[in-house]
């Protein structure tokens, strides 16, 4: 749909652009001063989905990241549908948060291990028996709660369905490498995938929570058994986007990325992150009981995604001209102000305006952590960098999810809103703690890169290096 409204909208309008835009060589090169349409707002949005329509054509990209959008609406089900469950079938929080966290444990634990191995012998073989494993440990779970049965095979089986699930998020960012022409659509790209993650974000608790309170509260984990298995079918046959396992020399053992420092800086942030995020999952659920209101937890999650959603969507349609690293640390710092002002909510109508503000700093934060990445961790290991930084989110959530479940049952919601916050100012620290190494080789891997193509960049067809300031310049515009 996007595709085809702007190769309508380019057709029917092939010399205009907003005011103080600089458009692509298909539409026009010259900036055009004063004002082209009466209605700016809705231009320059078409401008802005044009450019996300440029990269899903790139060799079909459309046709992974679509299925890899179904592969990770679990991930947006998964904590909260389990924390339904459970909340409805024994009782009390603590258990509910406890079983959410082991899962996501679990996937701390494994996700890294599972993404070594994709990295040296490709996504398909490792990741298609993986995702069957993780599908039928969720039916364990959802029978097992069903059944009231022992709280030990609760954990048994959420623990096997985490640490089997792998990143998928990992899996499309690394097909990008692969699939774009000029290394200066990779924001773009990454910014559309973060969209897409606020996206999945924003329907999944919705889901979770309409249907957990209306139908029956198993019906989130049902639909993450369908869409990992549906998903996962979907994502592993398409080969062509596959990324070439890397070549390994034999007996040669690369050291693991988390070595680094710049990526144990992110690593260590996202954990602070993650912590607010799943202390905040929990207390949301438990506010609008409180206010008599429980099946709007879904929406007022849906919110927080939701900023963050439209953010991303703005954020990866131009480029910026900042340095990485001060962009990811003014995106922490807003985040955790942002997360502050939950403590002054009084009301449901308050609290969704607040997350929705604060949405507004996920997705630039998270896609300046990916591009950091890349540039300082080798082509091989990309996918296990990528890992390890949702492999630290998860872990923070698991401690946020079970920290903020006890303060729940000690203090109500505000003890969870509490739990946040302190989370919040964790990730800050965490931050500036390693900033001064995090700036200093995230400038070195840019200048080494020196705006050359990454070594698992395609070339264009022809084999010709694109220049700086051409094609990849063309398809950013810059908005006044």
């Amino acid at each position: 749909m996007i595709v085809g409204s702007a190769r309508r909208w380019r057709s029917r309008h092939p010399r205009r652009a907003p005011h103080g835009a600089v458009w692509d060589a298909r539409v026009s090169k010259r900036t055009v001063a004063g004002s082209a349409f009466p209605r700016l707002l809705p231009v320059a949005w078409i401008a802005v989905l044009a450019n996300y329509s440029d990269v899903l054509r790139l060799h079909g990209a459309w046709r992974f990241s679509l299925a890899g959008f179904i592969l990770r609406l679990p991930m947006s089900l998964v904590g909260i549908s389990t924390i339904l469950l459970v909340k409805a079938e024994y009782g009390n929080y603590t258990l509910a948060g406890a079983v959410s966290a082991a899962n996501m444990i679990a996937l701390a634990v494994g996700a890294p291990i599972l993404a070594r191995l994709v990295d040296t012998r490709g996504q398909r073989a490792v990741m298609g028996p993986s995702f069957t494993i993780s599908a039928l440990s969720l039916v364990g779970l959802v029978v097992t709660a069903l059944m009231t049965g022992p709280a030990v095979l609760l954990f048994l089986f959420t623990v096997v369905a985490g640490a089997t699930w792998g990143a998928p998020g990992a899996l499309v960012r690394s097909r990008w490498m692969k699939t774009v022409d000029n290394p200066r659509q990779l924001p773009t790209a990454y910014a559309l995938e973060a969209a897409v993650d606020e996206f999945a974000f924003i329907i999944g608790p919705i889901m979770a929570t309409m249907l957990g309170t209306l139908v029956s509260p198993a019906s989130g984990l049902v639909l993450s058994i369908a869409f990992l298995t549906v998903g996962g079918f979907l994502f592993l046959s398409q080969t062509s986007s596959e990324p070439e396992p890397a070549a390994r020399v034999k007996g040669e053992r690369m050291p693991s990325v988390m070595l680094n420092p710049v990526v144990i800086v992110l690593a260590l942030t996202y954990v602070g992150a993650g912590s607010m995020f799943g202390a905040i999952d929990v207390s949301v659920v438990a506010f609008t009981e409180f206010h008599g209101v429980a099946a709007f937890a879904g929406a007022l999650l849906a919110l927080f995604a939701l900023g963050s959603l439209t953010a991303a969507l703005i954020y990866g349609s131009r480029h910026w001209n900042q340095p990485l690293w001060k962009l990811f640390a003014v995106g922490v710092t807003l985040l955790a102000l942002g997360v502050s002002a939950l403590l002054t909510a009084s009301n449901v109508w308050a609290l969704g305006l607040i997350l929705l503000v604060t949405g507004m700093t996920i997705a630039p934060t998270m896609t300046n952590v990916t591009m950091i990445i890349t540039k300082v961790v080798p082509g091989a290991q990309l996918t296990e960098g990528l890992t390890w930084m949702s492999t630290a989110m998860n872990i923070g959530a698991s401690l946020g999810a079970a920290a903020g479940g006890r303060a729940i049952d000690a203090r109500g919601a505000h003890g969870g809103f509490l739990v946040a916050v302190a989370a919040a100012c964790l990730m800050v620290f965490l931050m500036l703690s390693g900033l001064r190494r995090l700036r200093r080789d995230t400038m070195h891997g840019e200048k080494e890169q020196g705006g050359q193509r990454h070594p698992e960049v395609k070339r264009s067809e022809g084999g010709a290096e694109s220049e700086a300031g051409d094609s990849s310049e063309q398809h950013q515009p810059v908005l006044p």
